[in-house]
């Protein structure tokens, strides 16, 4: 049984926002709801793995195509080391982590209402308060104070470095949305209620744990791999600077069916877990479960064919290990996932 407040007992300690987790598990944590994860949850996870089929999460770095949300393009080049092309190193330009599968962290998006970071943290602990476009992480004065005790608050590499090993579990909307709801189209914007995932989860038999991540399939990388196949990915993306999704509701029912189930992290295969875009940004997922609850976001999950071996062996629970990139006060990364059963 969890030791940990509900929602409705949020925050603990009322100098913080209504409904924050701050302070929890510590006023200089950065690991949030990470923290759920204890050497008891892997070692029971582990018992998850039954036939030993191993199924990566990560989806081609190429993809999204177009790259959305203005984020660069990835060009990869090769770089001959010796004569006759017998040895080569790769070269990554304009390498976006978040333009394809990956972690949000909570340098990525503040508690707005609060403005500030999770845990408290104000915008100056994490750039200098005069800069707010682009600000240049590998000067020598950054170098000396990673050097001398900058811990980089709420960097991604404090997940990285404590890796991440539990249970996860698989939502598949996409394939109950068929005959429940026939009209769901990934690539709209379209509200997923917490009523309808329980459902999904009574279909499926699924139970939730402590310390488990949640999977959400929504079928938006499938749709997108399907207009990409037959040439029409453009007709359907039309403005990549500015593209919906359909995904969870932003409201106070969701914040408290994920806090109140005490996931480690939510993960989905859409372009933003949340239905895009929030109808008013201080009331998003992005800004309670990152802001508000230090919980890594996942996007952009390849959950397809873990979906597909699943419906054929009613199986949704999974060992799930996940290896972010150790970038010093980086914002995301890449997750390096990968789910065994």
């Amino acid at each position: 049984m969890s030791s940990l407040p509900t929602y409705d007992q949020l925050p603990i300690n009322s100098k913080y926002p209504s409904h924050s987790a701050w302070g929890i598990w510590g006023e200089d944590d950065n690991f949030g709801t990470l923290n759920k994860i204890t050497e008891e949850t892997t070692a029971k996870a582990i018992q998850c793995v039954k036939k030993g089929q191993v199924f990566a999460l990560n989806w081609e770095l190429e993809k999204p195509h177009p790259t959305l949300f203005g984020r660069d393009t990835m060009k990869h080049t090769l770089k001959s080391l010796l004569p006759g092309n017998l040895a080569f190193d790769d070269v990554y330009h304009s390498f976006n982590t978040q333009a394809s599968s990956q972690w949000d962290g909570f340098r990525h998006f503040s508690f707005i209402p609060a403005g500030k970071y999770y845990n408290n943290v104000d915008p100056s602990e994490l750039v200098p308060v005069d800069k707010e476009t682009v600000i240049p992480m590998e000067s020598e004065e950054a170098h000396q104070h990673h050097l001398h005790g900058d811990h980089g608050r709420l960097g991604i590499h404090h997940a990285a470095r404590r890796g991440i090993a539990t249970r996860a579990v698989l939502l598949d909307y996409a394939r109950w949305a068929e005959k429940h709801r026939p009209d769901f189209d990934p690539f709209k914007r379209m509200e997923i209620t917490v009523e309808e995932l329980d459902q999904v989860a009574k279909a499926q038999n699924v139970t939730f744990r402590q310390g488990d991540i949640l999977l959400l399939r929504t079928g938006w990388v499938a749709k997108h791999d399907k207009l990409l196949v037959n040439g029409t990915i453009k007709e359907a993306i039309t403005d990549p600077a500015n593209v919906q999704c359909a995904g969870i509701k932003a409201c106070e029912e969701t914040y408290a069916w994920i806090w109140n189930h005490h996931f480690a992290a939510c993960a989905g295969d859409n372009i933003a877990l949340e239905a895009w875009p929030p109808a008013d940004w201080a009331d998003s997922c992005h800004a309670q479960l990152l802001g508000g609850y230090g919980m890594h976001i996942g996007e952009l999950f390849y959950l397809d064919q873990l979906a597909a071996s699943s419906a054929e062996d009613d199986i949704y629970e999974y060992f799930f290990t996940s290896a972010p990139l150790n970038k010093f006060k980086g914002v995301a990364s890449p997750p390096n996932a990968l789910c065994i059963k």
